[in-house]
């Protein structure tokens, strides 16, 4: 199996957390947790490439969510920051399985607001 794939998505999601001020010890360890699952599910569907970073990045935030509650800003990763009005909401990945081409998009409005791996402090 080729782990470029794993590590591309890493760096992605790595990067989104890192825009948003939660590149913590704790976020890290849950992203390499994620990542280290996909890999044994992506050496069982190789044709499923294109869905990992995507899938990744679904994994940590629900992690996240699940780990720190969501009254922890860290556990609301990532806010939307496109909508000034109404209650405090996250970004999800679309498509829902993860890919091809993920994106994070407002859950309240449906708004693409920026491809994963390219959040950036005030999206």
């Amino acid at each position: 199996m080729d782990d470029q794939v794993i590590f591309a998505a890493r760096a992605a999601v790595l990067t989104d957390l890192e825009a948003r001020g939660l590149a913590s010890p704790v976020s890290v360890s849950i992203l390499d947790d994620a990542c280290s699952e996909r890999r044994w599910w992506l050496e069982q569907w190789a044709e499923g490439a294109q869905f990992v970073p995507g899938l990744i990045a679904q994994d940590v935030q629900e992690a996240l969510a699940d780990g720190l509650g969501r009254t922890d800003p860290a556990g609301l990763w990532p806010v939307c920051r496109h909508c000034t009005e109404g209650p405090v909401h996250t970004l999800h990945i679309d498509p829902d399985l993860g890919g091809p081409d993920p994106v994070w998009v407002c859950e309240e409005t449906g708004t693409t607001i920026a491809p994963l791996g390219r959040l950036t402090a005030n999206d």
